[in-house]
């Protein structure tokens, strides 16, 4: 990827940190509730179509041309969602784009060509989150745009509040520790798990009781850094969870499935500090 080290060193305390450089020149940063949209493509007039159509419904914008001044913008602004083209001049948009799912749950939203189906294939594979293909409609854009918003914010109300002293999650013995990555059976023995397979786990710990359909397993694992979770590999994770923690996968105790609804984390769940 074409980002120069200082330029990796922006973006990724701009994206792990989630919060904005001082920007002496930007008054309004952190005093307007509407979301902050980063467009980055390298044509000059699709660039300036898309922050306009987005302006236009009272989002607020930032642009950039290349990795770089991605890079840049993240760690001048906080950004809550990222729309990218995947046809970059001399960059690889995918790269971008797994750069960015690597090192954040910022949502993503591809700009791709019609004949261009393995790419939205990858880049939603890689972690984006929707596609608009062109040409597009600027409603079409606007609407996907606060659709996938949505989705996060309702993952985000699913999560309990912050707390840094927050060290594991433990059900029916089972715990699951959140600063080594670890599962352990009731007899303290280690369970290994996929990354995947742990943000699944993860997202089921924070919201037990609670069914949750396939968008919002994928929103709760990525606002805790999956980066191989996507639509199509959810059952399976799943599948193959309940192999690693039921006493009978066949008939399932913790990860009960709600039919035409999604699944439901049915144990009562500890959180130790």
């Amino acid at each position: 990827m074409n980002f120069t080290t200082s330029a990796e060193e922006l973006v990724h305390d701009a994206v792990v940190n989630h919060r904005p450089a001082m920007d002496p020149s930007s008054s309004t940063e952190g005093s307007s509730a509407q979301p902050r949209i980063l467009v980055v493509d390298d044509d000059p007039a699709m660039r300036k179509l898309i922050a306009d159509a987005l302006g236009d419904h009272a989002f607020r914008t930032s642009t950039a041309a290349n990795g770089a001044e991605m890079a840049q913008a993240m760690a001048q602004h906080t950004v809550d969602l990222v729309v990218l083209d995947l046809r970059l001049h001399g960059e690889d948009g995918m790269d971008l784009a797994r750069k960015l799912r690597q090192e954040s749950q910022i949502p993503i939203v591809m700009v791709t060509g019609r004949a261009e189906e393995v790419d939205r294939v990858m880049g939603l594979e890689l972690g984006a989150d929707d596609y608009v293909l062109k040409p597009f409609s600027a409603r079409e854009l606007v609407a996907r745009v606060r659709a996938v918003l949505r989705r996060y914010q309702a993952a985000r109300a699913l999560l309990p509040k912050r707390d840094d002293t927050h060290r594991a999650w433990r059900f029916s013995g089972w715990e699951l520790n959140l600063r080594s990555r670890r599962l352990t059976d009731p007899e303290g023995k280690r369970v290994e798990l996929t990354n995947g397979e742990f943000n699944l786990l993860l997202a089921f710990c924070s919201a037990p009781f609670q069914v949750l359909g396939r968008e919002q397993l994928l929103d709760l694992s990525r606002l805790h850094g999956a980066d191989e979770v996507y639509d199509r590999s959810v059952d399976v994770q799943i599948l193959r969870l309940r192999r690693k923690i039921e006493v009978d996968p066949a008939r399932p105790q913790f990860i009960k499935t709600e039919r035409g609804a999604g699944y439901v984390f049915n144990v009562p769940v500890e959180v130790l500090y």
